[in-house]
């Protein structure tokens, strides 16, 4: 697989009794740089939160978090899925990174 696959998760603060927590922008971090480790230069992760500027349009009835594969939804409300997402990047070919021999 030579193209760049373009991963975007759309989340929002969440207010809860402490305060307002990022907690879907955390785990959608964390879960960037695992997915960028595992898979190198052939994908690009971004968080959008739902109010940013950059936030990409939202499909009908879609639900946060949200996951969009090259603008294709993925996964629209309940948990973020790394078993999910690597599901779906291996039937788009995308290889993992290896190093060494």
């Amino acid at each position: 697989m030579n193209e760049l696959v373009h991963i975007q998760i759309v989340g929002a603060p969440v207010a809860c009794a402490e305060g307002v927590k990022e907690t879907w922008r955390d785990l959608g971090t964390y879960m960037a740089g695992r997915l960028q480790e595992r898979y190198g230069p052939s994908i690009k992760v971004t968080y959008h939160d739902l109010f940013d500027p950059t936030c990409p349009p939202l499909p009908a009835d879609a639900q946060l978090p949200l996951v969009l594969v090259d603008g294709d939804v993925l996964t629209s409300g309940g948990k973020l899925s790394m078993p999910a997402i690597r599901r779906h990047l291996e039937t788009l070919g995308v290889e993992a990174v290896t190093f060494g021999t």
